[in-house]
């Protein structure tokens, strides 16, 4: 039996890059593995590799920025659907334009801040009860160097991942007494559309996969894990 039989998982930004790669190999453990992003293609893709690999899946197309107030509904129906929500993977992210501070534009301000903080925010709101009834509750949020490291021009990105890096660490906090493992994992360079918009002229062949550290980030989601309000560092 697998260590994930029976369980359900949330993943965001399932789509591509490391939410895919967390999703299938979550699916691999034996978790029904919701999965959200803005496209129906790169879904229905990530389905394939889930399917291929023994796995189940439901998708559910959503828009962190247009369908913000969706996000709030997600908690409540999976329960609703599936009768418990074990696991919660938030590996959606968005780079906006890197720009001097002074030049932010509003609508990236505002974009920015909807994937990187307001969808935390809006998800710790949805699952935490259903994670509470959970036997063996799990969230964890992808998070980047840059929220303790700022570097010019990403003062957007960086602003905003801070916020979110301690936003996931004081809920972890406030789970101190129960049996919800909460954790960050920042993964280092990885190969993903992301990265690429932030550095389009690296050569990605020596970084790493997301296959690569989607295993360590799922493990982070078992029942018998220990580690609560870390941040792990998975980088190479």
């Amino acid at each position: 039996m697998e260590p994930l039989e029976g369980s359900v998982a949330l993943v965001t930004g399932a789509s591509r890059g490391i939410g895919a790669a967390v999703a299938v190999e979550l699916a691999r453990l034996g978790a029904h593995c919701v999965l959200t992003a803005r496209t129906q293609g790169g879904l229905e893709e990530t389905d394939d590799a889930i399917r291929a690999a023994g796995g189940r899946a439901t998708l559910l197309p959503l828009d962190l920025i247009e369908g913000a107030e969706q996000i709030d509904l997600l908690g409540p129906s999976i329960v609703e659907r599936f009768g418990r929500l074990d696991v919660l993977v938030h590996a959606a992210g968005l780079l906006p334009k890197l720009t001097p501070a002074a030049h932010i534009e509003p609508r990236d301000w505002g974009n920015s801040l909807a994937v990187n903080l307001t969808a935390a925010w809006r998800l710790i709101r949805t699952v935490e009860p259903a994670l509470r009834a959970a036997p063996a509750g799990r969230a964890v949020f992808l998070t980047d160097a840059r929220a303790e490291t700022p570097s010019a021009y990403f003062g957007l990105y960086s602003a905003a991942k801070a916020a979110q890096h301690h936003l996931a660490l004081c809920w972890a906090e406030e789970l101190a007494n129960t049996a919800i493992r909460v954790n960050l994992v920042e993964p280092g360079p990885v190969g993903t559309r992301l990265r690429r918009a932030g550095w389009p002229g690296e050569n990605q062949d020596g970084l790493a996969t997301p296959a690569d550290v989607a295993p360590a980030i799922a493990a982070l989601c078992l029942p018998g894990e220990t580690a609560h309000g870390q941040v792990i560092r998975t980088g190479r």
